[in-house]
């Protein structure tokens, strides 16, 4: 079983990578084609992973970003990223790993409760961010705000660190632990 390290590799200068870890292949290209279109001073590196753990003969970058992307309309999504969650070292966990629920703007339609999910993030101590990647202008704000996220935690923006990201996203409109 191979897990994922944060400093297993030397970073590359000028290089961001962030993997995608979700069961929505067409909507993940979608995702990643839209970041590969925003300006950034930075090499992104977009990789995709339906589940964890990788393969451990295959030459990868390092990894600066490891986002889960929950679809809120598939239990089978919720259950691969919990799965995946079993490859990822702890310490990728102080600022380098987010969630990312989608389909959140059709609630009729959901099999997996918002609750579930936010409950998921408070456990990994990680971001968790809520988008429509269906609807383009949504994925086009997701793509820009992953980017940013992805320059922080690659350690390109002089002055904030991925803990420093990891504080400024927890937000007082997010419910305590206790209150779950």
């Amino acid at each position: 079983m191979s897990v994922l390290r944060p400093l297993d590799k030397l970073p590359v200068l000028n290089t961001a990578t962030i993997l995608l870890v979700g069961t929505d292949d067409g909507l993940l290209q979608q995702l990643a084609n839209s970041m590969l279109q925003e300006d950034c001073a930075s090499e992104l590196k977009v990789h995709l992973a339906k589940s964890l753990p990788l393969p451990s003969n295959v030459n990868r970058p390092r990894i600066d970003l490891i986002m889960f992307v929950v679809n809120l309309h598939s239990k089978y999504s919720l259950q691969n990223v919990e799965e995946s969650l079993r490859h990822v070292d702890t310490t990728f966990f102080l600022g380098k790993v987010g969630f990312l629920a989608t389909g959140a703007g059709r609630d009729s339609h959901c099999s997996v409760h918002r609750n579930t999910i936010v409950k998921l993030a408070h456990t990994y101590r990680s971001p968790l961010l809520f988008c429509d990647l269906e609807m383009e202008v949504s994925r086009t704000t997701m793509a820009q705000r992953l980017v940013r996220m992805l320059q922080i935690c690659a350690g390109h923006v002089p002055g904030v660190s991925a803990l420093n990201l990891l504080s400024l996203l927890r937000s007082s409109e997010n419910p305590s632990l206790e209150d779950l």
